[in-house]
């Protein structure tokens, strides 16, 4: 039998071990709350007014067309979306589409623009920090400069949101975050509110070029070595934050964003080429229990769209830029068709400051190959491509990449039919604001290009 002193020892005892664990819980929360208040929006869309687009031939992002149709905004959200009715909003100030067609806003969910600046300078460098295969610490906000006047071009071209990622010279090459693409002071101005963290990792060649005389990895072998080495170590982090043994002292930024994968908040965006390294990757993720939400560049995504409806894992490509080195050789134009045809989530990217001005030829393109090819894909389907699909990919779908109503009224109103190489964005609403408009020549322009010789209207013959 325990002596009542000693029984009321363990008691105590106890107590205060659950009172500590509490302790150590409410540290914890209040850490993770002060990094959310320091790093976090300020987005706030323009005061919007109620205005209705009709005589408009309508691709929804989701498959939907509407030939004759309409789309309301109200409130910065889409109120209304289908066929038009006559006499339905007679009061309601009024765009006329002149047959044109209007779509979601293009989302783009690999770029560089801010990271890698215009003009392209040694300065403007900020997408790599090639210190060290393992940089998972690092966040591309805090090199992303918002005067780039890559924005604005982009703008431009229909992109309303964008995925902005660190390079891939590494491993573990930080987090990526998703900007809404309106002009702004602080890039916490153009920060997506409540969209997810992501980790940028890569495979393959890059990494073991870049630290191959580093200390390596150097193999394709080491990649995965150093890879499954670290998630082990996330995975013994993630178990100390679990259980509240992580004071403020004791934090580590890089496992940090390794266990913030490990619980599903942070988003995983795999650069990687080949099939049989992906599905190879698709293995470690079963390992680690963690997903993969999309392979970027996926040039052999066309070998495995099986593999990546399996694991509900997105391809995100381009559609005909490959053979520029070994793991981009075994290219087809047809990639990201098969992809789609197969069942699994395709779209398409741009990895480029210039591509991302005309991602709607960029998915003709594929569109184009693709039923070449017998495959039959419906222009209402291929959209998805640069607007739905990439929403999923990046985790902010229930809010935009469709013309769903009480989604985000990103709306682009085009002058001709999107798929031609003949057609721009006439007009490009964000949050049911005016942002960029041909006929007026409404658009932002960075305040590095004030004054800058060519930077006026006159200058430019306008």
């Amino acid at each position: 039998m325990i002596k009542t002193s000693t029984a009321y020892t363990i008691i105590v005892a106890s107590v205060l071990a659950l009172v500590g664990f509490s302790y150590f819980q409410t540290t914890q929360k209040e850490d993770a709350q002060k990094v959310a208040a320091a790093y976090m929006s300020t987005y706030v869309p323009h005061k919007s007014e109620q205005t209705l687009i009709i005589n408009a031939h309508i691709l929804d992002g989701i498959g939907g067309e509407f030939s004759n149709g309409a789309v309301l905004m109200k409130d910065g959200k889409v109120s209304y979306i289908g066929d038009f009715k006559a006499g339905a909003w007679d009061d309601i100030p009024t765009i006329d589409a002149k047959g044109g067609w209007v779509t979601p806003g293009v989302i783009d969910v690999h770029s560089h623009l801010g990271v890698y600046a215009t003009p392209r300078v040694r300065a403007h460098s900020d997408g790599n920090d090639a210190t060290s295969p393992i940089t998972a610490e690092v966040y591309a906000e805090h090199g992303i400069w918002p005067q780039d006047q890559g924005f604005a071009e982009a703008l431009a071209g229909g992109v309303t949101t964008l995925h902005i990622l660190p390079g891939s010279a590494n491993l573990f090459g930080g987090r990526g975050i998703t900007l809404r693409n309106k002009p702004s002071r602080t890039v916490q101005g153009m920060k997506f509110p409540d969209a997810p963290y992501t980790l940028k990792m890569a495979c393959g060649e890059n990494p073991k070029r870049v630290y191959g005389q580093k200390g390596g990895p150097a193999s394709r072998m080491g990649n995965f070595a150093h890879y499954r080495k670290n998630w082990i170590k996330a995975q013994g982090y993630k178990d100390k934050l679990d259980k509240g043994e992580i004071t403020p002292g004791k934090r580590n930024l890089q496992l940090e964003t390794l266990a913030g994968v490990l619980s599903g908040d942070i988003l995983v965006q795999m650069h990687c080429y080949r099939a049989d390294e992906m599905a190879q990757v698709l293995d470690m993720a079963k390992e680690f229990g963690y997903k993969v939400s999309s392979f970027h560049h996926a040039v052999e995504a066309y070998k495995i769209p099986d593999l990546l409806k399996e694991a509900g894992t997105c391809a995100a490509m381009w559609s005909d830029w490959w053979g520029f080195k070994m793991e981009s050789y075994d290219g087809i134009r047809e990639n990201i068709p098969f992809v789609h045809a197969g069942g699994a989530c395709a779209l398409i990217h741009s990895d480029s400051a210039n591509n991302i001005q005309r991602l709607n030829q960029e998915i003709a393109k594929a569109w184009a190959h693709g039923n070449r090819a017998g495959l039959n894909i419906s222009k209402a389907d291929a959209w998805k491509w640069i607007s739905s699909n990439p929403a999923k990919a990046i985790g902010v779908s229930e809010t935009t990449g469709s013309l769903e109503v009480g989604k985000r009224a990103d709306v682009v109103i085009w002058n001709g039919d999107p798929f031609s190489t003949y057609t721009k964005a006439r007009k490009v609403y964000m949050d049911g604001v005016l942002m960029f408009d041909r006929d007026t020549g409404l658009k932002p322009m960075s305040d590095f290009k004030l004054g800058q010789p060519g930077s006026s209207a006159a200058s430019a013959g306008e």
